[in-house]
């Protein structure tokens, strides 16, 4: 009978243990994406990005060693540093130093400060990510999860044809075996010609799968969270004809701000144990 108790007192602790954690987890994350401190126009782009059914989807934890690929400005990284600062490792893998382009060196720049200057991202590992060049994203074998998000694209328009390969390649080194790669891009219908992916900024979900697995992964699962049935991606100036870049100006402008953000797919990879 004493035995009996105390295996059921075991199992209790156990599981209150767990839904404690479990809470701490959600709770971080949530605290995250509602926080005061976040701005607010990032914060009126969730009902497009869906950050917590995204973060969810792929398994998201705040324990986790995360590495984001490309940050920018940090929209994501307003939710992942905060969340990941007490328990988890964020690596953000942002545009190189010794990059040319003006672009990458003021969002560099701009990122640096952020890190500098506010409290949410004192623990922020920065490193450097650019296709075949810059490739040291974490040291390898240390990450639970990478994510990027509508990168894809970019990779698949630059010059360097072997640069979308080597990016998946760099994210399957820097993963634990078991770990996660989520993935989030501009989609363009399958029925639609390759030639379409050159310029409009929509990639093939098929092309996306294939060449995950190219570099090792394995697609695990895939989600509509991020899908928007309204965006037909055939647009006068391709996927920044949408919001937020509305690269017409006024033009049709009400138009484009109907439609809203991109349609999206949502990918969930792994590595292989």
């Amino acid at each position: 009978m004493k035995f009996a108790l105390k295996s059921l007192l075991v199992a209790t602790l156990t599981m209150t243990s767990t839904m404690a954690l479990s809470h701490n987890h959600e709770s971080s994350l949530e605290h995250s994406l509602k926080s005061s401190e976040r701005s607010t126009k990032n914060s009126a782009r969730d009902e497009y990005r869906h950050p917590a059914q995204t973060l969810a989807f792929f398994g998201f934890k705040p324990t986790m060693t995360v590495v984001e690929i490309a940050p920018g400005g940090g929209w994501y990284s307003e939710i992942l540093a905060p969340a990941l600062k007490e328990q988890g490792t964020y690596y953000a893998a942002h545009f190189p130093a010794d990059s040319s382009v003006g672009y990458y060196q003021r969002s560099l720049a701009g990122f640096k400060q952020k890190v500098a200057d506010d409290e949410r991202f004192n623990s922020v590992k920065i490193t450097e990510f650019a296709p075949v060049t810059h490739l040291d994203i974490a040291p390898a074998g240390s990450a639970d999860m990478v994510l990027t998000f509508r990168n894809v694209h970019n990779w698949y328009m630059g010059k360097d044809k072997s640069g979308a390969l080597s990016a998946f390649q760099a994210f399957y080194k820097a993963l634990k075996p078991g770990g996660t790669l989520g993935l989030v891009e501009h989609r363009l219908a399958e029925e639609r010609a390759d030639e379409d992916q050159k310029t409009s900024g929509y990639m093939k979900q098929s092309y996306v799968v294939e060449l995950a697995k190219q570099a090792g992964f394995e697609l695990v699962a895939s989600s509509e969270i991020n899908a928007n049935p309204k965006d037909t991606a055939d647009h006068p100036k391709g996927v920044w004809t949408l919001p937020p870049s509305l690269r017409l100006g006024e033009q049709d402008a009400d138009k484009y701000k109907a439609i809203g953000e991109s349609d999206r797919m949502t990918l969930k990879f792994k590595k292989p144990l």
